[in-house]
């Protein structure tokens, strides 16, 4: 299931809309749309845990056991319009689950039935690795993660419609030039590349921003309730990269 923003400023379902209002009788499609939002976001977690002074085994167990408990009916139907975007009520349930475990001394080790959302734990820890050595917070990590992947999901998106319209060796040469970071090749250069003019080669960048943003957008969507949340989050999202 993917959500979109059409031009008429329909706000079609969006896998946290499934959650949030399938989820007290419908617990199935429920279940299904937060295992897909777990699946896609499970990194950011991940690194909060490590943040946090948690081994990589120990952090790929927690979040591990957190994404087994979430799907389970009990917990689909605890999600609530109130308590915000998916982002806000994921890292909530994780804290509230990290102080339970600590306090009740119950961590389990992965395996069995905890595998509910499957991720590569070696490229986890790989991941993590790469994160800045700086004084960080556990919170400020999984922002930076969250919209990272955001972007991500947009361009390959993107992506994917490209190479499905025959412009795949195209996207490629112009992939650079969308969040406005000029390639190390001219405008010119790369025009002649491509065998096309310079004016040309300027509105097949425009178009594909403007696509990027749009897709961006849906993205974002997939995480919100409402179609005002999406403009929110999306300042929200800047705001972090930003920092």
């Amino acid at each position: 299931m993917k959500s979109t923003v059409p031009p008429n400023g329909q706000f079609n379902t969006t896998h946290w809309s499934v959650v949030v209002l399938a989820g007290r009788n419908d617990t199935v499609r429920a279940e299904t749309a937060l295992t897909e939002l777990c699946r896609l976001y499970w990194y950011p977690l991940y690194a909060f845990v490590r943040r946090r002074g948690y081994s990589a085994e120990d952090a790929e167990d927690a979040t591990q056991e957190y994404f087994a408990s979430l799907v389970q009916s009990r917990f689909v139907t605890a999600a609530d319009p109130a308590k915000g975007k998916f982002r806000s009520w994921l890292l909530g349930g994780m804290k509230h689950f990290l102080s339970n475990q600590r306090r009740h001394d119950q961590a389990k080790k992965r395996g069995g039935d905890c595998e509910t959302v499957s991720f590569d734990a070696q490229e986890a820890d790989r991941r993590y690795a790469l994160e800045p050595a700086d004084a960080s917070s556990p919170e400020a990590i999984y922002e930076r993660r969250w919209a990272l992947i955001v972007l991500n999901q947009a361009i390959h998106r993107l992506e994917a419609e490209q190479v499905q319209a025959g412009n795949s060796a195209r996207f490629e040469a112009l992939k650079e030039c969308l969040l406005g970071e000029r390639a190390d090749l001219p405008y010119a250069q790369l025009a002649e590349k491509l065998a096309t003019t310079e004016d040309a080669l300027k509105s097949m960048v425009q178009r594909l921003r403007q696509r990027y943003k749009e897709l961006l957008r849906a993205v974002i969507a997939d995480t919100v309730e409402t179609p005002a949340e999406v403009e929110e989050e999306l300042k929200n999202l800047l705001e972090i990269l930003r920092r």
